[in-house]
């Protein structure tokens, strides 16, 4: 544990923003996967809400310096893809 009162503050400034950082990047890897879930079983009705809210996340992670700008539309790219082609095959 850190003597100087800057530091002890830096300590408990830096867990509070690891703890925010955390949520939003669970927030965001979670909606990817309901999103996956729901194409691989076919869905077309909730697709289209599940990748708003995973678009949502991305951007919001992106936003806030969690994620690349690139990797952040790389993955909504890959996501639109996948909706793409599974309205194709219906």
């Amino acid at each position: 544990m850190p003597n100087i009162k800057s530091a002890k503050k830096r300590v408990l400034t830096s867990a509070k923003k690891q703890e925010s950082n955390n949520v939003i990047e669970q927030r965001t890897k979670t909606s990817v996967k309901k999103f996956i879930k729901e194409v691989e079983a076919g869905n077309t009705e909730n697709t289209a809400e599940k990748l708003n809210i995973a678009i949502k996340n991305i951007d919001k992670a992106a936003d806030s310096g969690l994620m690349h700008k690139n990797k952040a539309a790389r993955q909504k790219s890959r996501l639109m893809k996948m909706k793409n082609k599974m309205e194709e095959t219906k």
